[in-house]
Parts: structure tokens; sequence; C-alpha cells
């Protein structure tokens, strides 16, 4: 698999609620994308099925994960940023060194984030702690896929 590009879209738009009353908000998308700018126009293309009238790209950052862990369950309806310290050996010294890394997981709760993130670590050799685990305000992930580019 290549090295993902992830990009934090930030999009603008007015929403109407409930109760009819329109109300300008922010949401949060995961793209993969080359660049800055094929992140725009993945995240514009994307976004444009779901909402009605005009929307912003208000901000796009990059974003460090170095693993993301998807999940099929229904209940799976949330993103969590997770902090891993892998521990290793500095074969001179002796001494034990720290590696950090963040890894997304789509889960339904805390307790289910940090199973799905056990279950999708089991086949890497080096040992890790879990450092931090937090939810995200990322409402959803677009993933590349080959059959985009035909």
């Amino acid at each position: 698999m290549a090295m993902q590009n992830w990009f934090e879209c930030k999009i603008t738009f007015q929403k109407t609620m409930e109760n009819g009353m329109e109300k300008k908000v922010t949401e949060l998308y995961l793209v993969d994308a080359i660049n800055f700018t094929e992140a725009e126009a993945r995240i514009t293309e994307e976004m444009r099925p779901f909402i009605n009238g005009e929307f912003l790209v208000a901000d796009i950052k990059r974003a460090n994960y170095s693993e993301l862990f998807f999940s099929d369950e229904e209940a799976a309806d949330r993103w969590f940023k997770c902090k891993l310290s892998f521990i290793t050996l500095d074969e001179k010294s002796g001494a034990e060194k720290k590696t950090s890394t963040q890894v997304l997981v789509q889960a339904a709760d805390l307790r289910d984030a940090v199973k799905k993130l056990d279950e999708g670590m089991k086949g890497t050799m080096a040992d890790y702690v879990i450092a931090s685990v937090s939810e995200t305000t990322i409402m959803d992930v677009y993933p590349y896929s080959a059959e985009e580019k035909e």
C-alpha cells in the first residue's frame, strides 16, 4: 500500500436544523490526497451531493496519521485519535527508545476504539503502549481509491 497523505478539510455551510431554522455549521472531514489542491478538489466532489446550496472549504491542513482502522459496524460512527508509543532498544547503549505515532480508529465509543486498536495492531512485532485515545470531530473519511481516476 502506498504512503497516504491525509488532509483535514473544514467545510462551512448553511444547515437546516430539525426546527426548520438555518444555521451556519463547520464540519471536519479527512481526505486522502497528493497535495492541498487535490484535497480541496476531492472534498468538494465528495460534499457536493450532500449539501444543498453553497459551501466553503474553510481550511485544509495535513493530518499526521500513520494508519487508519476502519469498521463496517453500524454503531462505529465516530473517529478516535490514538497516540501510540513504540518501545525499541538501542543496540549500542541498551537504552529504551520511544517513538510516537498517531493512528485513527473508527469505533462506537472509547472502549470500542481501544479494542479495535488492539485488534488492528495484532500483527505488529513491536511493543507499543497506548499513550492516549481521544474522540475527534471528524465526520467522515475519504480514502483514495483507484476507481476514481478512471
